[in-house]
């Protein structure tokens, strides 16, 4: 595959979005934005369906929130502690519900998840304070969709009014999303969130 190559993209950026989006659900760090903004440059340049990729995108964020959501509404996160790695995780999920507080409230399910680590950090602490599984959805729902128009909306933009080649304007796009998340998470965070309802993972056990 020709990374540099606009074609080769095209044709491969369906299979992109769900993994990682889905992904992202759980590790923040994979950066899901880049390839839904990537989709959306494409589109810019004939070389996807804007309408495909704002669904796929869409689809994956919606289905994540869920798996995420069901994990600690179930009290299943222990299983993560079978493993170090799984541990790590966890406290990674600590950590962020510790940022963003414990809010549970249906407009922050659909707009934490403009602000990083804020989609994971929200569906679990839904899950632990047992909202209502219909009422989640369709809030996790919403906020997908108008995840997917953002992002991918942000990436045919750019690659419309810019010209250059769809990488470029692929960084652009990240580059606009993350100064907007920046502003979110600085104005969303003012007020200090209250302590994380995740019980503390247990030292991490010697790697093998």
């Amino acid at each position: 595959m020709d990374l540099g190559s606009a074609e080769s993209w095209g044709s491969a950026i369906y299979f992109w979005i769900i993994p990682v989006v889905l992904g992202d659900a759980i590790f923040p760090l994979i950066p899901s934005e880049m390839v839904v903004i990537t989709g959306g440059a494409l589109s810019a340049d004939g070389r996807t369906n804007v309408f495909l990729v704002g669904f796929l995108s869409a689809l994956a964020s919606w289905v994540g929130d869920m798996v995420v959501f069901q994990l600690f509404r179930r009290r299943l996160s222990h299983v993560l502690d079978r493993w170090a790695w799984g541990r790590r995780i966890h406290r990674g999920i600590h950590d962020a519900i510790a940022r963003a507080g414990r809010s549970s409230t249906y407009g922050t399910i659909i707009g934490a998840r403009f602000i990083p680590g804020g989609r994971l950090a929200t569906s679990a602490a839904a899950g632990i304070a047992n909202v209502a599984v219909r009422g989640f959805s369709l809030c996790a729902g919403i906020g997908a969709v108008l995840w997917a128009c953002w992002l991918v909306g942000l990436g045919y933009f750019t690659g419309s009014a810019t010209g250059l080649p769809f990488w470029a304007s692929s960084l652009i796009g990240v580059v606009l999303g993350l100064v907007v998340g920046a502003a979110v998470g600085v104005i969303a965070t003012r007020r200090r969130g209250n302590p994380s309802p995740v019980e503390e993972p247990g030292p991490l056990a010697p790697e093998a």
